[in-house]
């Protein structure tokens, strides 16, 4: 080979690398030039499809709602999974302010709501580990996740869509907004299987104080809760929130947000963490649970959850206590059954009180509202409703006090009635049966009005539970029951002079943004009786207080009353009422099975126990109040001889009714004779003597006479 051909291959191998180096930096650099193009395009793209803030709805719930009593006192917060209360930027203490700012983002108040450079140092770091994009966010990337989009994936497209709408929500809202929204809406942790959202519920379940009580170190505390929320909180993992805590002060004292000295204090601190249940508290289980099943029925578990609700309730504190210490003042053995106590105020339909005697702790069912109990004669009171709307005289009207064997009634074989006692009383008016409770009696009055009217007499006195127009209903043998509620909303129903009120358990609901229902508190009145109809009833009730089966329910105020036991003495009943109250007193053991054959060394009924209840419940509750007396009907009743197929109408004498007084043995002094306007006193025992006033013995010759309009005095 020439020495020219020779030194053409070398220059020619020698110009091989560098051609080499050449080409590929070529590829390099264009390779570098399409990456960053479809870098670009693939972020711009993702934040093009992003959506736009004004389009999105929180996807975080308001806030825990609270129910208050009738005086304004918390009676608790509806109970969630999540616990939060926003609060305002001056309730939040500036030491948690800045140490938030310190470890989530300390260029929080020169960026606009993008961190490039952190993103790119946490993009680096994670892609050298191997591990999925952490870090890098600000706190109003945070908030857009909180707040908007949700998703715990930290992946690229996730970060662009939270960079993209930080930046359009940096553009309408300033940093002390900002910083406010997402201490108010970032989870520090799991409690009890409560998640705190915000530093409130945080404070509360870790601290068990208020937010602006928090000092330096706890306020360090619970800013590095929210990095890691399992693996720092402090009741778990001591050490490791220890470790957290005193990074955020040493982080804090490089910032000057504290000097050196400060930062040492607060790590050398204890974590002072304790457990509260400020979130869990609650008073009045019961009627609680009764409001929060009406606030779902209207507005869905989630918005009474979470909806921020402020729940504003009928109930009365007082009234509660001593309905309780009536219960517990008479049934004071461990043996004791259980009793439910309800009062409604018969003008509108407010629920006063709803007492038990069984602790929430022990049985989360709702005796006064859900348990549906045998109603005993307490139903006769309906009967003689409708007796009365017919115009049948109670006074003239007879029928015959004896046993009635199986086959009295058509179509009913298997239908036996008997008294209570096994005495009859012959020949006896339907005022008499109603003070005896003469079941024979009643039996035969509603054949003659018939099962169906009786029924629908129910219904427009308060009942809603499931009726079948049986012949034994008119005795309260009903095939499900009836709950202490309805009985109440009976009985209101003749003390507000016919007027059946919906029960009321709820006033007004106000919203977060200020917004108020008020729809809740409006009464839904019908007219289901006659004033003359509920005042001629009312005065046979009385009359039973007076001298009948309710005489140990009596206060020294003018009330009303009717007793009832079921079969086997399983339900035991005293349903009464004052013109501003009324009243109902149950008592039976919670399994239905179980009788009553012995409490306190006797056989209970309702003119027992019950009506002793009542009357220590009623006597605290009119304590230092004004008697007042049951209204005058201004209208009368055409009563007319009732014919029907057991009544022996057209008898020579009936019996007047009695004036409306007070009890025998009463201490009432009260201005104006004993129905005046004083003050009730507190009351003993009531007597089981005659009436105040012996009625009278007039003649009747059976055709139609006219009341004198003139209800209770």
């Amino acid at each position: 080979m020439s020495r020219q051909a020779r030194k053409r291959r070398r220059a020619h191998n020698s110009a091989g690398p560098t051609r080499i180096l050449l080409i590929g930096s070529c590829v390099f650099v264009g390779a570098a030039i399409i990456g960053t193009i479809a870098a670009v395009a693939f972020v711009l793209n993702v934040a093009n499809s992003a959506p736009k803030i004004s389009t999105l709805r929180p996807i975080l719930g308001v806030g825990s709602s609270q129910v208050y009593a009738a005086d304004g006192t918390r009676l608790g917060f509806v109970q969630s999974d999540v616990l939060r209360t926003p609060v305002s930027w001056q309730q939040i203490p500036a030491d948690l302010r800045n140490a938030t700012v310190a470890i989530e983002d300390q260029r929080f108040y020169k960026n606009d709501g993008v961190d490039v450079t952190a993103i790119f140092r946490a993009a680096v770091k994670d892609i050298t580990h191997g591990s999925a994009l952490q870090g890098g966010s600000t706190i109003t990337m945070q908030l857009m996740r909180n707040l908007y989009l949700g998703g715990d994936q930290h992946t690229l497209k996730q970060k662009i869509i939270e960079a993209k709408d930080a930046l359009e929500y940096e553009e309408h809202h300033g940093k002390r907004e900002i910083l406010t929204s997402y201490l108010n809406s970032v989870p520090y942790g799991t409690v009890g299987g409560q998640t705190a959202i915000g530093v409130q519920a945080a404070s509360r379940i870790f601290f068990d104080k208020p937010v602006w009580e928090l000092d330096l170190q706890q306020s360090a505390l619970l800013a590095g809760l929210p990095q890691a929320p399992s693996e720092y909180n402090p009741f778990r993992h001591a050490g490791a929130a220890r470790d957290r805590r005193n990074e955020v002060l040493t982080k804090m004292a490089q910032l000057n947000y504290i000097t050196s000295d400060q930062a040492a204090a607060a790590r050398a601190a204890p974590l002072e963490v304790k457990r509260g249940y400020f979130y869990s508290q609650r008073s009045e289980s019961f009627f609680f649970e009764y409001v929060r099943q009406k606030l779902i029925d209207r507005y869905g578990e989630r918005t009474v959850a979470l909806g921020g609700l402020k729940v504003h309730t009928t109930i009365n504190l007082r009234m509660q206590r001593l309905a309780r210490k009536a219960i517990a003042g008479v049934l004071n053995e461990r043996e004791d059954p259980a009793a439910a106590v309800v009062t409604i105020n018969p003008a509108n339909g407010e629920i006063k009180a709803m007492a038990e005697s069984q602790s929430y702790g022990q049985s989360q069912f709702n005796l006064a509202a859900e348990g549906h109990r045998q109603p005993g004669s307490t139903f006769k009171a309906i009967v003689l409703a409708d007796a009365l709307s017919r115009g049948v005289d109670p006074y003239s009207t007879y029928y015959n006090s004896h046993p009635l064997a199986s086959g009295w009634l058509p179509g009913y074989f298997e239908y036996p009635v008997k008294t209570f006692d096994g005495t009859y009383a012959g020949s006896i008016n339907l005022v008499t049966a109603t003070l005896k409770s003469d079941n024979t009696v009643y039996a035969q009055l509603a054949a003659d009005l018939g099962e169906s009217t009786v029924t629908e007499m129910a219904r427009k006195m308060g009942v809603v539970s499931p009726l079948n127009s049986y012949a034994a209903e008119a005795l309260g043998g009903l095939r499900i029951g009836v709950t202490p509620l309805e009985m109440a909303n009976v009985y209101a129903t003749l003390a507000d002079g016919g007027w059946r009120n919906s029960p009321i358990a709820i006033t007004k609901v106000v919203f977060p943004d200020g917004r108020v229902d008020n729809n809740w508190g409006k009464p839904h009145r019908v007219k289901a009786l006659s004033e003359a109809v509920a005042a001629a009833e009312t005065s046979i009730l009385h009359q039973n207080v007076l001298s009948g089966t309710a005489v140990r329910s009596a206060v020294s105020c003018p009330s009303a009353a009717k007793t009832g036991t079921t079969e086997e003495l399983v339900d035991a009943w005293l349903d009464g009422y004052t013109p501003n109250y009324s009243t109902v007193v149950w008592m039976g053991y919670p399994n239905r099975r179980v009788s009553m054959t012995s409490v306190h060394g006797e056989p209970q009924q309702g003119g027992h126990l019950p009506a002793v209840i009542w009357h220590d419940y009623m006597s605290a509750v009119l304590e230092g109040k004004s008697c007042v007396r049951f209204p005058t009907a201004k209208e009368s009743i055409s009563y007319r001889p009732f014919y029907g197929k057991y009544a022996t109408t057209g008898h020579n004498e009936y019996i007047a009714p009695a004036p409306l007084g007070p009890p025998p043995g009463s201490s009432n002094k009260s201005k104006g004779g004993p129905l005046g306007g004083g003050t009730q006193g507190t009351g003993g025992a009531p007597s089981a003597g005659p009436p105040a006033t012996a009625p009278g013995h007039l003649k009747h010759g059976g055709g139609e006479r006219k009341t004198g309009g003139a209800g209770p005095p």
